[in-house]
């Protein structure tokens, strides 16, 4: 069935996301917006009525990530499987190789393009950090924790998740193994132990 006059293709759009992801991943933002459509399978006409910009790639690459990691923390429940869940998310999402290169690459370009490593973070870590202060200051709210202070609260849990196994990560620096489900749950049985009602 063809589409309506005006109706976006989300198939189109994730296709963009993903080739980008991976050219940027490999070369940084040397990539074309040419190359970026090439790769997807769109014509270029396509790629900049979604993304007009190298910039609005990032940002969407990075808000699809911050979705994807702060999904526990919009539903009902427990803070303490809440944080859990969300803590794993962070590792698994965080820590996967693939994700080491493509903030090695937003490091590298930062000091050539800070309106993209601007983008990236504000889309990406900075609204995730934004997501958590908000579900602590309803927690704080309802008397279920005591977070006077939200935000701090939400740099603490998000430091004691990721802690120097997420340098070493960045850095490409072997490190141990880790057992997601152990790390998460350890994280968030100490936040919940420090920041208790």
């Amino acid at each position: 069935m063809p589409r309506a006059v005006g109706q976006i293709d989300p198939r189109k759009s994730q296709a963009i996301l993903e080739a980008a992801q991976a050219l940027f991943s490999e070369r940084g933002l040397s990539v074309s917006m040419a190359e970026i459509a090439r790769q997807a399978g769109v014509s270029k006409q396509t790629l900049y009525n979604r993304f007009p910009t190298k910039t609005d790639i990032g940002r969407a690459l990075a808000r699809q990530r911050s979705d994807a990691i702060t999904a526990p923390l919009r539903g009902p429940g427990d803070p303490l499987e809440i944080l859990t869940a969300f803590a794993r998310s962070m590792i698994e999402r965080i820590w996967a190789v693939e994700k080491g290169a493509s903030l090695r690459g937003v490091a590298l370009m930062s000091h050539h393009a800070p309106d993209v490593a601007a983008a990236v973070y504000e889309g990406g870590p900075g609204e995730s950090l934004r997501r958590l202060s908000a579900w602590l200051a309803v927690q704080q709210a309802a008397g279920r924790l005591n977070v006077p202070d939200p935000d701090a609260a939400a740099e603490i849990f998000s430091g004691m998740v990721l802690g120097y196994a997420h340098l070493r990560h960045f850095m490409g620096v072997d490190q141990p193994a880790i057992v997601a489900e152990a790390k998460a749950r350890d994280a968030a049985v100490r936040f919940i132990r420090a920041f208790s009602a």
